[in-house]
């Protein structure tokens, strides 16, 4: 006989706690929703109903990928960020909680500036630019990257949640900026782990793709790279803002904007309470 729906939930509840303790109880519910197609809602007001072969086969195939720590994100093909959906899979940098705080932040740098021009170097899923564009309908967003499979996937999130003032670029931010264009702001979220930190992954973050993460030896090659590249695709009082890593010292991209000749330089608290953003105004004249 088919569980019902509830079952099904605490039944995986207590599969998916034996893999990872910290988020099996969200991880059920999105999976139930999934399998289900259900809303929350109509899965409380469902409750009692039974699962289909279909949906039966459905989790348990899911729940054989968790057990191999397969990324849920990756397995739902979908995520939401900062309110709004984006496609995922492998070869993408899956989108976290952490990088709304660098969106957040984003918006408040350029709240005052009007029809602002945005680089987003490093878009991966493009959920940056995207956020920002969707935030900011009069801003005109670039959003970059060097490799095919994350530009696929920011074509498919730009048509996905209908924004007009994205444009994809394909480049490599350690060769620098191929244009003369100016912009008020440049964002970015680049690969910022060291080679020790690669080797201790969490077993789910393994199967994300390595040109997302390592940021060389000392994690620190993407922002030298991109304070010295593209300072000067700044326009006057243009603004530099970078993601950090929970356990890179905010100190050493700080002074190395200061030392590029970047001004009131700040940080930026996350979700955590934990410094996650790093920027800095340069006065480019």
């Amino acid at each position: 006989m088919s569980q019902t729906i509830f079952s099904a939930y605490n039944n995986l509840k207590h599969n998916l706690e034996k893999i990872d303790e910290s988020d099996y109880v969200f991880e059920a519910k999105q999976i139930i929703k999934y399998v289900t197609g259900y809303t929350n809602r109509e899965i409380l007001e469902r409750y009692t109903e039974n699962l289909t072969a279909v949906q039966e086969n459905k989790l348990i195939a899911i729940l054989e990928q968790r057990k191999m720590r397969y990324p849920l994100q990756y397995i739902l093909g979908r995520w939401d960020f900062y309110g709004l959906p984006f496609m995922v899979g492998p070869g993408v940098l899956i989108p976290r909680a952490d990088t709304e705080t660098l969106v957040e932040k984003a918006l408040d740098l350029i709240k005052d500036r009007k029809s602002p021009k945005v680089l987003d170097l490093c878009t991966g899923s493009g959920c940056i630019a995207i956020a920002i564009a969707k935030n900011r309908p009069d801003a005109e967003v670039t959003a970059l990257d060097k490799y095919d499979v994350p530009l696929s996937y920011a074509k498919k999130n730009i048509e996905l949640n209908k924004v007009e003032n994205v444009t994809l670029s394909e480049g490599d931010v350690l060769k620098g900026a191929e244009n003369d264009k100016k912009y008020d702001l440049i964002v970015s979220n680049p690969p910022y782990l060291t080679k020790a930190e690669m080797e201790n992954l969490q077993p789910e973050v393994s199967y994300e793709p390595d040109t997302a993460l390592l940021g060389g030896e000392d994690g620190l090659e993407f922002y030298r790279a991109i304070i010295e590249n593209y300072k000067s695709a700044l326009k006057e009082n243009g603004i530099m803002a970078f993601e950090i890593g929970a356990t890179k010292s905010q100190d050493n991209l700080a002074e190395m904007l200061r030392e590029a000749g970047f001004k009131n330089v700040d940080t930026a608290l996350d979700i955590e309470n934990r410094q996650r953003v790093v920027f800095g105004t340069y006065n480019n004249i």
